[in-house]
């Protein structure tokens, strides 16, 4: 039954992305975020959604070529720069052949990345992106928040099997990533979206759902007894908070909140992140410093790195210090830096510092238009976000994973919104009135 339902559910959008490439982009997040075929046991699990849904956005794009517009921006040119340079690492890799499978899959993440930036242009495009993205990654809020308040936190919680979040560790990470978008759309539950959906349901119980889901997703990524989640939590919590113009509102809130959702968890999750003091004493994180360092190793001997395939027992034995210890880099920073050298880690800090350096001239720039509040509101969010990804993926080998490239979308997306419309407030006749600002389901300023 949910096999047919996923694939009536795709079906129609796909039909619908023939005219709009941006369904099409739309579907292709939520069957990359969510798998909903892999919660279906038929013939839905292997059936290749993600790559039809790739191929409509393509046809779509040139049969409707006023719909697509290439938005420009620091870090996609950065991202450029990263791909080709992967490119160049995976020629000189130690293990050629699956260093190469590797990089046809980055390829696949990366370069639909940049296929995207080129359809999401509307407000309303930018909304429902965010809906998709939020409600994609929030089910498993709600589905694992509800779960560990049923066993009281004493089994941790796993993300979609056969995705990039199967990993409790994994899927913490998005979860907590996913909170800040969460509360974003609260916040603006309450405008007359062109979402039917919100129209029908109502903002103010719109509202308390989505207050919901961001408690339970919290509960959900301490139930996954990650221990890089926790300090991701902490990091994005104390940003959060500063961030907010609420602020005596959302404190009182994580003050009450946070020692409820602690003291909820069993006496193992407290064990569990007594480690994070004593490293020493725990086999995987002495793991992870052992591939950490082999990756300085790699860096320090070979200017492209090892190439994708650094999870090798051969590579191991030339490079780490304990070559009995075979794990990946558990690390976002490390794990670049030992597959693509000190070069390919340069590249990607600086796509990240720009993407954050992006939200930061967004919220400048909204400052003083009349209607571009949800923008600021949107892009700071999106930075608290990112400040999530940054921290949870120190300790987390996810530095291809999809979501965090698709919120560096989002705001290439509304910076380019926000200079269309201070272009027309700069060409409006002087003496003319701005208008008052409209809802999304009136607002058709790409």
């Amino acid at each position: 039954m949910r096999d047919i339902a996923v694939l009536l559910i795709f079906t129609y959008g796909a039909v619908l992305a023939l005219r709009r490439p941006y369904v099409g982009a739309l579907l292709w997040v939520w069957i990359g975020l969510m798998n909903p075929h892999r919660m279906g046991w038929g013939f839905a699990y292997s059936f290749p959604f993600a790559m039809i849904a790739i191929l409509i956005v393509l046809v779509s794009m040139l049969m409707n070529s006023k719909q697509v517009r290439w938005p420009g921006g620091s870090p996609l040119t950065v991202l450029t720069m990263l791909i080709v340079w992967m490119g160049v690492t995976t020629m000189s890799a130690i293990l050629p052949d699956p260093s190469a499978a590797r990089y046809v899959e980055v390829l696949k993440v990366l370069g639909v990345v940049l296929v995207l930036a080129s359809i999401i242009r509307t407000r309303d495009e930018i909304i429902g992106f965010v809906w998709v993205v939020a409600a994609s990654m929030g089910f498993f809020g709600l589905k694992g928040g509800f779960f560990t308040l049923i066993t009281g936190g004493s089994f941790r919680v796993w993300g979609p099997p056969a995705s990039a979040v199967e990993g409790n560790n994994e899927l913490a990470v998005a979860l907590i990533m996913t909170i800040p978008l969460l509360y974003y759309l609260a916040q603006q539950s309450a405008l007359s979206f062109s979402l039917p959906m919100v129209k029908r349901v109502g903002g103010k119980w719109l509202r308390r759902g989505l207050y919901a889901t961001m408690v339970l997703s919290a509960l959900a990524a301490l139930g996954s007894h990650s221990r890089g989640a926790l300090l991701a939590m902490l990091a994005m919590a104390s940003l959060f908070w500063w961030r907010s113009k609420a602020k005596l509102t959302i404190g009182i809130a994580l003050i009450i909140l946070a020692p409820v959702m602690v003291m909820f968890m069993p006496s193992e999750w407290f064990s569990r992140m007594e480690t994070i003091q004593s490293y020493e004493a725990d086999a995987s994180a002495m793991g992870r410093i052992n591939a950490w360092t082999m990756a300085i190793n790699i860096a320090n001997s070979r200017i492209t790195g090892a190439g994708f395939a650094t999870d090798s027992p051969f590579i191991y034995h030339l490079f780490a210090p304990n070559p009995n210890f075979v794990i990946v880099a558990h690390s976002i920073y490390f794990q670049v830096l030992g597959e693509h050298g000190y070069i390919g880690l340069a590249l990607y800090l600086m796509f990240w510092v720009v993407t954050l350096r992006m939200s930061t001239r967004v919220i400048k720039l909204t400052k003083g238009l009349p209607d571009a509040e949800w923008a600021l509101q949107l892009a700071s969010m999106v930075r608290v976000a990112l400040i999530g990804f940054a921290v949870g993926g120190a300790f987390l080998s996810l530095a291809y994973w999809d979501m965090p490239f698709y919120y560096m979308l989002i705001l290439v997306a509304l910076q380019r919104w926000v200079k269309d419309r201070l272009a027309e407030e700069k060409s409006r006749p002087t003496g003319v009135a701005t208008a008052e600002p409209q809802p999304a389901s009136q607002l058709q300023t790409n």
